[in-house]
């Protein structure tokens, strides 16, 4: 019987100013993206994420230390329970993308794992941690993540998560298709120019290399006071042949969704064989370097 996963990507425009309280801006962004979820419970999607750091702005434009107070706990912060409880309604696995406390003045970009049944699974911490202009000061805000590459066994598939600056280092790729991931999510904020050709060149590529689903999410819009540029939105899911099967929009707040067929996987990797014809022993070099 095939295994057909219906999933589901949020990208969003941020929700209100910048200079407003921090609590409100994260209760503007979690009531933007609420009945989004919603609309996904009533079309049947079973897993779905939203985009980086998804209940404030993309606050790494500037370095103040404002931004250290919108940290939240995983999994006792206010955020991670709210997202439980909707995946228990809804029966449905919520990737959960926010600015983590660990301890004091030690943060990270983490996406928690939320299973159908509202159990937490665990957490990714992004790993690969930019620090370069214009805009993009994110080793003012975060320590590299020391979890690894976590893939979590949820009741629809196995999946990964891969945040942001990730997506472009083929290692980790391989070590969530190593460690048994289905899918993979990627939730991003990335704006026009130096990268988005890549957007739809490196995903797809980390898509047929280890033959897995990719899911991939952008937020959209332009972002006062900082206008580091326009986040291009274009969210997409693609195949393990790293083809296309459903792309968001450039400009608009929506949810994107597709069904996954997940015996794909197994057709993929009995033609294209790279798992059982790879050379671990012969690539030594990679760390030593």
């Amino acid at each position: 019987m095939p295994r057909v996963v219906k999933c589901g990507l949020i990208q969003a425009t941020h929700a209100c100013g910048t200079d407003e309280p921090l609590d409100t801006i994260r209760e503007a962004n979690l009531a933007k993206h609420i009945p989004l979820i919603e609309k996904a419970a009533g079309e049947g999607v079973q897993i779905i994420c939203m985009q980086e750091v998804f209940t404030g702005p993309y606050f790494c434009a500037e370095q103040t230390t404002r931004w250290y107070e919108a940290t939240e706990r995983i999994p006792d912060g206010p955020t991670t329970r709210l997202m439980q409880e909707l995946a228990q309604r809804h029966n449905m696995v919520i990737i959960v993308p926010i600015y983590e406390e660990d301890s004091p003045g030690v943060y990270y970009n983490t996406a928690a794992v939320i299973d159908a049944d509202g159990t937490y699974l665990g957490k990714y911490r992004k790993n690969h941690i930019p620090h370069c202009a214009p805009g993009f000061w994110e080793k003012f805000y975060f320590k590299p993540g020391n979890l690894g590459y976590p893939v979590f066994r949820t009741k629809y598939a196995d999946i990964g998560v891969y945040i942001c600056y990730d997506r472009h280092f083929p290692e980790g790729a391989r070590a969530l298709g190593l460690n048994g991931a289905e899918i993979v999510f990627n939730p991003s904020a990335t704006v026009a120019g130096l990268s988005e050709y890549l957007w739809k060149l490196e995903q797809p590529a980390h898509a047929v290399a280890n033959a897995y689903f990719v899911g991939a999410i952008n937020r959209v819009g332009h972002e006062q006071p900082w206008d580091i540029g326009e986040f291009y939105g274009q969210s997409y899911f693609c195949d393990p042949r790293g083809q296309f099967v459903a792309n968001g929009s450039r400009e608009k707040t929506e949810l994107v969704t597709a069904e996954l067929d997940l015996d794909k996987v197994r057709e993929v990797r009995n033609v294209w064989q790279f798992y059982r014809d790879r050379r671990p022993e012969t690539y030594g070099g990679l760390v030593e370097l």
